[in-house]
């Protein structure tokens, strides 16, 4: 199998179209819309999926949709924090509030 290629019969005319109402349901407009959030390849981003694919997506969808309302999407997987964001954990705020505070911002409680 080349890359970038689906691995098994392409999606069917109907199911495109029932992923793309579920997407649209979620809050996003197309395929290229919801690529990053349901983690779409930029083959499936660009529309093509195999059958498989296109069954658990929608799947995946259907079953966000009937779970808990305020779910609008299927859970992120968990994003690491980059290096400097790990270094500013171990600070304390109120040391990074003052230091904020020296370079001339101004700094709120939430």
């Amino acid at each position: 199998m080349a890359f970038g290629q689906q691995s098994g019969p392409p999606a069917s005319q109907k199911q495109l179209a029932e992923l793309l109402d579920l997407l649209a349901e979620a809050g996003y407009t197309d395929f290229k819309d919801a690529r990053y959030p349901m983690d779409f390849t930029q083959r499936q981003a660009a529309g093509k999926f195999s059958r498989d694919e296109a069954d658990e997506f929608i799947s995946q969808l259907q079953t966000a949709a009937e779970g808990d309302p305020s779910d609008e999407a299927p859970p992120q997987p968990q994003r690491r924090p980059s290096p400097a964001e790990q270094a500013l954990q171990k600070f304390p705020a109120e040391e990074l509030a003052a230091e904020l505070q020296r370079r001339g911002w101004i700094v709120a409680e939430p």
